[in-house]
């Protein structure tokens, strides 16, 4: 079987009601600096470059990434789009 070559996009950011201090520390400098912002939140965002037989593999490997470490599932919501790259 062939194997490919795919490309993840995983941004990982904080569910609701979880307080988000690196947003509020950013959102209260751009008020100090006169900007009339009403709300900053922070999100991570990983790009991974990976191989797999197939999409379904693919996305299902992902799954398993976010799963087990880049995201907490007690705190985090996360969305992930997987490409198949050259």
């Amino acid at each position: 079987m062939k194997i490919n070559k795919f490309t993840a996009k995983v941004e990982v950011c904080l569910k609701p009601g979880h307080v988000d201090s690196e947003g509020l520390t950013v959102k209260n400098s751009l008020l100090d600096m006169d900007y009339q912002v009403e709300e900053v939140s922070t999100a991570k965002v990983y790009e991974i470059d990976f191989e797999a037989d197939s999409l379904k593999e693919a996305e299902s490997q992902i799954e398993e990434m976010c799963k087990k470490l880049l995201a907490n599932p007690v705190k985090d919501d996360y969305k992930v789009e997987v490409e198949k790259s050259e």
